[in-house]
């Protein structure tokens, strides 16, 4: 199968990253994507410190019914820090007749130079940049100087292709301002977040009580 891998805190998750799942997911033709949240995020503080537990349950809710999208949960399973070349390489040796699409943004590929053995991601997947329309850079210019004569452009597919086989591509999407920050100020001051979370994430906030303080 192809599968899209998104990763995230997602806390909590929200529909701007299913937007984006969703438009990757059609744009690279994937059979199904899965959502990967962190167990501890290694580049910044975990806000509110909510727990995997419920971080990985409201990903649950919110792809309650979606067989095309569903959770993995093999950060929470390794605990430590939640580093992606780590993640990567126990999927594809978990399941190695699958072919791996791994979603990022475009200001996370912009920094991918301070990621724990960076080169080593283009071993086992597709690295998927989203960016918004308007983009005009290159992604060929972003990337660090250590592993760029690694690459070579193919004007055709308008892709980067690695020499380990994988290829590097940027998928334009549809932008939908909604970032968890925020919807973490609405629910402490006790204000309305539909449209924002999907309604059984909204549920799951409510029952456990989370964002309040």
């Amino acid at each position: 199968m192809r599968i899209g891998l998104l990763g995230g805190t997602f806390n909590p998750v929200h529909c701007g990253h299913l937007h984006i799942a969703e438009e990757v997911r059609k744009f690279c033709r994937l059979d199904e994507v899965w959502l990967i949240p962190t167990w501890r995020p290694p580049h910044k503080q975990l806000a509110e410190d909510v727990s995997f537990v419920h971080r990985l349950a409201m990903v649950q809710a919110a792809l309650a019914g979606r067989e095309d999208f569903r959770t993995c949960a093999i950060e929470g399973e390794r605990g430590g820090k939640s580093y992606s070349v780590e993640t990567l390489q126990e999927l594809t040796r978990r399941y190695p007749e699958d072919e791996f699409f791994f979603i990022m943004g475009l200001d996370s590929f912009q920094e991918i130079g301070l990621w724990k053995d960076y080169p080593r991601l283009f071993e086992f997947a597709h690295i998927v940049v989203t960016a918004r329309p308007g983009y005009t850079g290159t992604l060929q210019e972003l990337l660090p100087v250590a592993i760029a004569d690694r690459f070579c452009y193919d004007a055709e597919f308008k892709k980067l292709r690695c020499n380990t086989g994988f290829s590097v591509f940027a998928v334009t999407h549809t932008c939908r301002d909604i970032s968890s920050t925020e919807v973490r100020r609405l629910v402490a001051e006790g204000r309305d977040v539909s449209g924002m979370v999907p309604a059984t994430v909204a549920q799951y906030i409510k029952a456990h009580g989370l964002y309040l303080q």
